[in-house]
């Protein structure tokens, strides 16, 4: 892959916690305007990893270029202003319990942008109808749903118009209807919009036909950075055995995800 194709790119980072080594070298090319969905079992350093992405953390050794500028010699001003790239939707969603979903939603244009109070309204109102959440405007979020509250959570994040949207286990807490309808509005948002999407899961194989690329962590390294027919198809040991033990219905996800 060209670097001109990687809107993300990890080289060889290393990162330890006191005496426990959780990663150990990883390197991966994340492309533009794709989903890159980071796989891998409980405990291998996906959540980890992500914060080095967003440079929450920074590591022991090694680089994290975004749009070839390096997260991790940046602080301060240059920091803030590289991270407004981003839009993050974390595992709890986060959203805040005294405001109504239409301030919590406006609430990122509100504090980082100098758009009137007008357009503000506008632009939430639009977010509001592309999320479905049209009869929602005025209520808390004790009153939403779970799969609400992420729908939620994904137009907060989409208001200033990221380039690159990270989402950290997102349908944790959610059963598996739940988790469905959330998985294909991703589809559909990214699609539509054409951001990066980098989405932490271990929620295989519903999230598998959302993917252009899956990226299975083990044991602090990227073992495997494959679409997902390649890795079906794949003669490896080691993504034969991850495909056996946790992605067993890969083969019939297409037909769960279906966005037709």
């Amino acid at each position: 892959m060209s670097q001109s194709e990687s809107c993300i790119r990890l080289i060889d980072i290393h990162k330890s916690f006191g005496s426990q080594e959780v990663l150990r070298g990883v390197d991966l090319d994340i492309e533009r305007g794709q989903t890159t969905v980071i796989c891998g079992e409980s405990g291998q350093g996906k959540s980890v990893l992500l914060k080095h992405i967003l440079g929450l953390v920074r590591p022991d050794r090694g680089r994290v270029l975004v749009e070839g500028e390096d997260i991790t010699r940046i602080k301060g001003a240059a920091l803030n202003r590289l991270r407004t790239r981003f839009g993050v939707l974390f595992q709890g969603v986060a959203l805040f319990d005294s405001m109504s979903v239409f301030d919590n939603i406006a609430l990122p244009l509100r504090e980082r942008s100098r758009l009137p109070e007008k357009e503000v309204k506008k632009k939430v109102l639009a977010s509001l109808k592309m999320m479905d959440l049209e009869g929602s405007t005025d209520k808390f979020p004790a009153q939403l749903s779970g799969g609400m509250k992420k729908r939620v959570g994904l137009a907060r994040a989409l208001q200033l118009e990221p380039d690159i949207l990270l989402f950290d286990e997102p349908t944790t807490g959610l059963d598996p209807v739940k988790s469905h309808d959330v998985y294909r509005l991703f589809f559909e948002t990214q699609k539509k919009l054409d951001y990066t999407s980098v989405i932490v899961s271990h929620d295989i194989p519903k999230i598998f036909n959302l993917a252009d690329k899956i990226a299975i962590l083990h044991q602090g390294e990227v073992r495997a950075c494959l679409a997902p027919e390649e890795l079906q198809r794949s003669r490896d040991p080691f993504v034969r055995d991850f495909i056996v033990r946790v992605m067993g219905s890969a083969h019939s996800s297409k037909s769960e995800l279906s966005v037709e």
